[in-house]
Parts: structure tokens; sequence; C-alpha cells
């Protein structure tokens, strides 16, 4: 339960202008309740910065700064929906924390989630906004995303949050019957691809289209 004012919010961050958010997404096609009601519980506004705040909760993508975003919600939606309901999720892997808010999503639905980020400063924000929040199964790592996180594999599944080509580093970290979604190039443009790991290889299904930050390498 929110308990705190300021994440509960006022005016256009209240949890009224929060359930209305909602609607939209359900309108725009999101069935599952379990992903809604994350989002209905999780104050976006305190994933801003506080000049945008006003705006947290329009279904558009805003600034963080160091060239990041924080994604549209109905793409978080989406790509929540897309890891959620085929299997318990015990351990997810994300990768790129960015403002910490697809984190704090996927925390209200798995046990343990694992995020690493390769700019320090929005590690450091993002570990200030979970403890706040009182998110304490959320594991937070600085280290190029492109390698995962292999000590603490297999995941049950995978969310990349920046587009590019995923390394087979990452694949090969899904449990059998794990689910990994991410922003690919296919050369016009990027898809939201799920990929489930099999007995003998991998299927993929595309989600459709989508714009997200380049997935790079390295650390900053």
């Amino acid at each position: 339960m929110i308990a705190d004012p300021i994440q509960r919010g006022i005016g256009m961050t209240s949890e009224k202008t929060r359930q209305r958010l909602v609607t939209r997404l359900r309108d725009k096609g999101i069935r599952d309740e379990a992903v809604l009601e994350a989002i209905a519980a999780t104050p976006r506004h305190l994933f801003v910065d506080e000049a945008l705040s006003s705006r947290a909760y329009e279904d558009t993508a805003l600034p963080i700064g160091r060239g990041q975003t924080i994604s549209q919600p109905y793409v978080v939606a989406l790509m929540t929906a897309a890891i959620h309901g085929e299997r318990p999720l015990r351990k997810v892997l994300e990768v790129g924390t960015g403002s910490g808010y697809q984190a704090a999503i996927l925390a209200r639905l798995c046990d343990r989630v694992f995020t690493t980020e390769r700019i320090g400063e929005l590690v450091r924000t993002a570990r200030q906004r979970f403890h706040r929040l009182g998110l304490h199964n959320i594991l937070t790592r600085h280290a190029d995303g492109l390698e995962g996180w292999p000590t603490q594999a297999p995941f049950d599944a995978i969310v990349v949050t920046a587009g590019g080509e995923v390394p087979d580093a990452l694949l090969e970290q899904l449990d059998e019957g794990g689910v990994l979604v991410a922003p690919m190039n296919d050369g016009q443009g990027q898809r939201l691809t799920r990929v489930t790991r099999t007995a003998t290889g991998f299927e993929r299904e595309d989600l459709g289209p989508v714009i997200f930050v380049p997935l790079l390498s390295g650390l900053e």
C-alpha cells in the first residue's frame, strides 16, 4: 500500500489520474489485470524530473537526462504482459535500468528483479527511488547490460529496454521455457520481439513496431 502522500500524488499526479492512465491502457488492448494493477500502484511521477511530473501519466515517453527516456506506459505494459502469465516469474533480468520505472513494475509481479545499467548516475538515482518505494526485491548493478548477469542466470524472463542486436550471451541466460522481450532491428526500424527458449532452440514472435534508445556497450 502506498502511504507516503508524495507517492500518492496530488492533482495531475494523483491516484485518480493514475487510474485514468490504466483505463487508456486497457482501451489500447492491455488485458493482463495484474500488469494494470502494478501500473496503478506505481507512482510514475517519482521517476521523472519534478518539472515533468504533471506529464507523468500521459501515455508518452519522457526524457530523463543523459540522452535516455522513461518508456511510454503502453510499451511498458506491453513488454511486461509479454513475459507475465506463462510461468511463475521467480527471477527476471532487466537490461537498462534507466529511471527504474520498468523495474518497479516488474518488482510487483516477480520474486526478484535483477537490473543492470551502463550509466552510473542513473543507477544511483534508481536505487534511491526503489528504497523510497520499499521495493527491496530489486538488485541493481552498474554494468554492461550486453553481458547480462551470468552469476544469477538462468532467468525466467529477460526484458531489454534499448533497441539493437541482442547478443547470444543474453539468450543463453534464459531458462528453458523462459522468455526474452526486446526491441530488435529489422533493417527498417525496431520491432518489439518476444523470444522463447525451447528444448531445441529459440522461437520468435513479432509484437509490433517500437522506438527505443540504442542498445550500447561499455560503461559511463
